[in-house]
């Protein structure tokens, strides 16, 4: 088949979280299996400033209707393996800045009209260099008006240029809500800035589009499907999902095995598999080390990385910080966000700095020994569309302790409520839920044997991009037959 992606962030080009790293891994993995992909990504200064990108070369120049006036832009095109063709974006105005979306933790204020252009110019290509694409699939908010663009095009130009589209949402707390006057830059019929359309309480929603629009629509998890068609889950778009409800499916994202796998992670000081854990163990003491402990504690260590925000449970971390100041154990924590949980968390460190140790910053280096050298990983969130964290932590040998929302509730099974096959310990995502998961945790690794059982289940689970890559597969042959 020909598969079109597009999206906001590529790993390794551009990257703010897991939707790179999903976007990454599902176009190599249907690469590898043998499709014709191509993935249209902005050309940001840091993803044109990339190692391989410097083979890219200028293929198409682009003139974009936004409104009444023109845009230039212009399209960089390179191969980085066979089967995989990336195009990047390019418009200086809108994307020559050092991150993506924002800068000092406030979102750029032409944000609209970066990605509207981004939209515009992907169709462009599309028609002009005629690729022709069985399947155009778009990722979040950033690529959300493709579907709408697609036939709008076609419509005008009188020529078809997609078979299907499908559009994935990857989280739905980001919905690129911009001012009503927004949807001029669109160059849509007006009729679609209704509330059929993307018009949301006064103002312009791009990812209702996508939702409203697609063929087919996609979560990164079979529970979040069902999650974001209740109020609790919806941010506010729960009615509109429930009206795509039959054409909504939810399939868990993988790992990308080439960068997370203990037997060949190049960023460890030590490998190791589930038959020989030695190397866990320099990990563990290289882990307490990097954070200034005595290397050969005994004490269960609970490792995080994450981003400091509400939806990351950050508040249930601190109101359960007196257990890692009184309890026998070690807390390393490794991400950076919001300014005021950033000082929090460093308060927090304050109080046991022996037993506690917060490093703000981004370290892929750092995340993965933190994987690998850690007893336990915390992901307390209060809604989490897939995480990617608990899959890495259980492929590592280190056992999650995860709220039971989302993907989480897809990819970890309690040890306690399921003896015989628990991967982990979940919890209600609440204070007193992550409370009695971490004293669960602790009597865990008291009893070694048990643990023992429950790091090997985790080890021998099946998180790879393949098994992913052929539920995306089966999805495309069913919308492009009429499914």
């Amino acid at each position: 088949m020909k598969i079109i992606h597009a999206a906001g962030e590529l790993y390794p080009y551009m990257k703010t979280g897991g939707l790179a790293d999903a976007v990454g891994a599902l176009t190599t993995a249907l690469a590898d299996k043998g499709h014709e992909v191509s993935a249209f990504l902005p050309g940001y200064r840091v993803a044109l400033e990339h190692p391989g990108v410097a083979r890219a070369q200028a293929c198409l120049q682009l003139r974009i209707e936004m409104a009444d006036q023109l845009y230039s832009g212009e399209i960089r095109t390179f191969s980085p393996r066979r089967n995989l063709t990336i195009y990047f974006v390019c418009r200086e105005e809108f994307f020559d800045r050092q991150h993506a979306y924002g800068d000092g933790g406030k979102a750029y204020e032409d944000n609209a009209e970066r990605f509207i252009f981004f939209n515009k110019a992907v169709v462009e290509t599309v028609r002009q260099l005629g690729l022709q694409p069985d399947i155009v699939h778009g990722h979040d908010w950033h690529a959300a008006l493709l579907p709408l663009l697609i036939r709008e095009a076609e419509h005008r130009h009188g020529q078809a240029l997609a078979v299907k589209t499908v559009f994935t949402i990857h989280n739905l707390a980001y919905q690129g809500v911009f001012p009503a006057a927004i949807f001029s830059q669109t160059n849509l019929p007006d009729e679609l800035n209704t509330v059929e359309g993307l018009e949301y309480c006064g103002q312009v929603n791009l990812l209702k589009g996508g939702i409203l629009f697609a063929d087919r629509v996609t979560t990164v998890s079979p529970n979040y499907s069902k999650e974001i068609q209740t109020p609790e889950f919806g941010f506010g778009l729960d009615g509109v999902i429930q009206t795509r409800a039959e054409k909504i499916v939810g399939l868990i994202n993988g790992v990308d095995t080439a960068v997370w796998n203990p037997v060949a992670d190049a960023s460890l000081p030590a490998r190791y598999s589930a038959n020989n854990l030695s190397g866990k163990k320099i990990c563990r003491a290289a882990l307490l080390r990097h954070c200034g402990f005595t290397a050969d504690l005994t004490e269960p260590i609970f490792g995080i990385v994450s981003r400091f925000a509400a939806q990351k449970g950050i508040d249930l971390l601190l109101q359960n910080g007196s257990f890692f100041v009184n309890e026998n154990c070690r807390l390393v924590m490794l991400g950076t966000g919001d300014k005021r949980y950033e000082d929090e968390l460093r308060l927090l460190e304050s109080y046991a700095p022996n037993k506690i140790c917060l490093r703000s910053q981004f370290d892929e280096a750092t995340s993965h020994l933190i994987e690998a050298g850690s007893d336990f990983f915390l992901m307390p969130s209060v809604f989490e569309p897939c995480g990617l964290n608990q899959m890495y932590s259980q492929i590592y040998g280190t056992v999650p302790i995860a709220s039971r929302v989302g993907g989480l509730a897809d990819t970890v099974t309690d040890a306690d409520e399921n003896p015989a096959a628990g991967t982990g310990l979940m919890c209600a995502p609440t204070a007193a839920g992550l409370s009695a998961a971490l004293n669960r945790a602790l009597a865990l690794f008291a009893d070694k044997p048990r643990y023992s059982v429950v790091q090997q289940r985790g080890m021998a689970r099946e998180f790879g991009w393949e098994r992913a890559a052929v539920a995306y597969e089966q999805l495309y042959e069913e919308t492009t037959a009429g499914g």
